[in-house]
């Protein structure tokens, strides 16, 4: 429908990456609906044009930033503040109602149907269930709510310092007013939530629509050799799903490259849509080898019993090594059986 459309936000080059890949999914799985992209002056022209190959609609607006740095330095995410910007989806009133999808979402499957949601409806938080995530909703543009959005964070701020605590905040009923506005957990699956209930996971996974990769590292942030269909480099003790991550560099590889390639040339490093080469690698495979080899040089002295239940309680499992999802799975076999 001509007035609906999925929306998504994008202010540096890395996250129009995600963008591009969060746009190619929508259009593999056969939406229906338009799809606009808000993005900020910072991304480079040669993205924007990559950026139109795919969307309906790319629009620049300005960045919002909160400046609440006490807040923000209690999530230990100070650049959430321009998430803000998100606020800027309620002015695009020529749609009667939108989906919005954080960049760093992949779809895995049609999911049209939220548009017979109603504002507000989310998808509840792994971290406090109470709170809504802000990484995927359903609402109505307007420019009167919007007005209302900023009256709110000139006034009570940001409990979080980013858009998720402006935007709980403002429609503060969500938990208990109208179930029909809390969205199934498999629109807005997080991978911190697959390892924190591994059972569920085995038991509902199979149905996720929406995969969100929360947290400072993203799929971006890993090497992938396009050939061999490898994952590398990354944080250690990143929660990604390795999966989902390979669903997300498969997808970037085979359809994202070639509109980057298109715009920048036959460039192994698609260097202009990159902040960086180390935190934003290449597909190349001689880039992928030589990282590979060198984030594996050194091998990390073995932990205590104590000392791994301490980075457990402190949320910083080895996700991508010791406690991986299939040692976890392993392990959880065992004891079931």
């Amino acid at each position: 429908m001509a007035d609906q459309a999925f929306v998504t936000l994008a202010t540096t080059d890395s996250y129009a990456r995600g963008a591009m890949v969060l746009g190619k999914s929508l259009r593999n799985n056969d939406t229906s609906k338009k799809m606009v992209v808000l993005i900020g002056p910072n991304v480079s022209e040669p993205c924007q044009s990559a950026l139109r190959r795919i969307y309906d609609d790319v629009m620049v607006v300005n960045v919002l930033d909160s400046g609440d740095t006490a807040h923000l330095a209690l999530l230990q995410r100070p650049e959430l503040g321009v998430t803000l910007t998100k606020l800027h989806c309620w002015t695009l009133t020529q749609f009667s109602k939108c989906v919005f999808m954080d960049a760093d979402t992949l779809v895995l499957s049609n999911i049209d149907e939220l548009f017979d949601r109603e504002e507000l409806s989310a998808a509840p938080d792994p971290g406090w269930p109470d709170c809504f995530n802000s990484g995927v909703f359903v609402f109505r543009p307007s420019v009167d709510t919007y007005d209302k959005l900023l009256q709110y964070c000139t006034e009570k701020g940001s409990f979080d310092g980013g858009d998720q605590g402006v935007l709980n905040g403002f429609f503060s009923n969500w938990a208990t007013a109208d179930i029909s506005k809390h969205l199934p957990f498999i629109y807005n699956l997080s991978s911190i939530a697959i390892y924190t209930y591994l059972p569920a996971f085995k038991q509902f996974g199979s149905g996720a629509k929406v995969v969100h990769f929360l947290g400072q590292t993203k799929p971006w942030s890993y090497t992938f050799d396009p050939h061999t269909k490898q994952i590398s480099g990354g944080v250690q003790d990143a929660p990604t799903h390795p999966a989902f991550l390979l669903d997300w560099w498969t997808l970037y590889a085979s359809t994202v490259v070639p509109v980057l390639q298109e715009q920048y040339g036959d460039e192994p490093f698609v260097s202009g849509c990159l902040e960086s080469q180390e935190s934003d690698p290449t597909v190349t495979t001689e880039t992928v080898q030589e990282e590979s080899s060198t984030s594996h040089a050194s091998v990390e002295p073995e932990m205590s019993s104590e000392q791994r239940k301490e980075q457990w309680e402190q949320g910083q499992a080895d996700y991508m090594g010791m406690d991986s999802f299939d040692n976890i799975k392993r392990k959880l076999d065992t004891f079931l059986k």
